[in-house]
């Protein structure tokens, strides 16, 4: 669909030009996660950079071997320097430290933790990550996702890392079908580390009723990308939108487009919704001011030819500050920070992380990106 067409049915009118949504990293599809019928997309074949979508597949792989045996939740992990020197988003970990499989996973699901991920990576690719990467592409195809590459196990900036929407919410329906015992994690609201709080960096699961899961991503070159699921009224919807402009954009396209599924599949909107309840005393005179709808038509884009692999910007322009390894996950606003004095335990209660002794301080080295 062609950007200035998929604008005004967005009802971006002027401010077009600034938005991504609609931009070349846009790509959008909305399936049924039962069926795997498509109900809308946009661009879902072409490639896109998956940024931190792509600890999913790590997930994928620490679940399968968690359900064969290879891998205990309370396996230690032990954190290499090279894991330890991962940029952010991050929890922070050392080398020589230790970890549990579960800390690892909840450190993904919640933080989108750049050293966690390869930590784990590091373990399940028998001490390469490098190795893991090719393990992931090899499942990723058995999987039938066919355009699908990985080179890392977090999504940090690669130029040959790339996957589309396609692919990516079918992803988010295998972890949910393959795994229905694990798939929890994913709505993990935050996770205590060493007295710390990481929060959640899909704002879906509070703002979005029915959702779920499962992840966010970022990094320069692919914009905001979001790999959702939500239900309602025994419906489920997993859907996976790339190239918000802002981790806000991304999120109200998102709940637009699950919005116009819903409807597809004849279950009601966040307005039917919110009009059946009765509304405090204090707000009765008051105006309900919900998302707008904005429709996308079902894309026609199909897999005719090879489409040609994504090349990274290595500076932002005006600053020359390098992005190859930069990754947040979601935004920056989402930091480490002391837990809510108000704030209840999450659903799933990690131990306490156990550590190795301190390892002597040595000169840092800056691996390139």
């Amino acid at each position: 669909m062609p950007a200035v067409v998929l604008a005004l049915v967005l009802g971006l009118g002027t401010r077009a030009a600034q938005a991504q949504i609609g931009s070349e990293r846009y790509a959008a599809i909305v399936t049924d996660a039962e069926t795997g019928n498509v109900l809308t997309a946009a661009s879902p074949d072409e490639l896109r950079h998956p940024a931190s979508l792509t600890k999913m597949m790590t997930l994928y792989m620490a679940f399968e071997a968690l359900r064969e045996g290879r891998l205990h939740l309370n396996t230690a992990l032990t954190v290499s320097e090279n894991a330890a020197e991962m940029p952010p988003s991050r929890i922070g970990l050392l080398a020589g430290m230790h970890l549990t499989v579960e800390e690892a996973i909840l450190a993904l699901v919640t933080k989108s933790a750049n050293d966690a991920a390869a930590t784990l990576g590091e373990h399940l690719g028998n001490g390469s990550e490098d190795r893991f990467a090719q393990m992931m592409t090899m499942r990723a195809r058995g999987l039938g996702m066919s355009r699908t590459v990985f080179r890392n196990a977090s999504g940090l900036p690669d130029a040959d890392q790339v996957s589309t929407a396609r692919d990516m919410a079918l992803l988010g329906r295998r972890l949910m079908k393959d795994f229905p015992d694990r798939f929890s994690y994913f709505s993990t609201p935050y996770f205590r580390f060493r007295g710390r709080v990481a929060f959640n960096h899909n704002r879906l699961l509070q703002e979005y009723e029915g959702t779920d899961g499962i992840k966010t991503g970022y990094v320069n070159d692919s914009g905001f990308n979001l790999v959702a699921s939500a239900r309602r009224e025994g419906v489920r919807l997993v859907a996976a939108v790339f190239g918000g402009r802002t981790g806000r954009e991304r999120d109200r396209h998102m709940m637009a487009l699950l919005d116009q599924g819903f409807a597809q599949m004849g279950v009601a909107t966040r307005q039917q919704v919110a009009a059946r309840r009765p509304l405090p005393q204090m707000l009765a005179g008051a105006h309900a001011h919900g998302l707008a709808q904005r429709i996308l038509r079902p894309g026609t884009n199909g897999q005719a030819g090879r489409q040609p692999v994504l090349r990274l910007a290595t500076t932002k322009p005006n600053t020359g500050r390098s992005l190859m390894r930069l990754e947040q996950g979601d935004t920056g606003r989402n930091q480490l920070r002391a837990p809510p004095r108000h704030a209840a335990a999450p659903h799933v209660a990690p131990p306490r992380m156990a550590t190795a002794p301190k390892p002597a301080k040595q000169p840092k080295h800056h691996r390139r990106g």
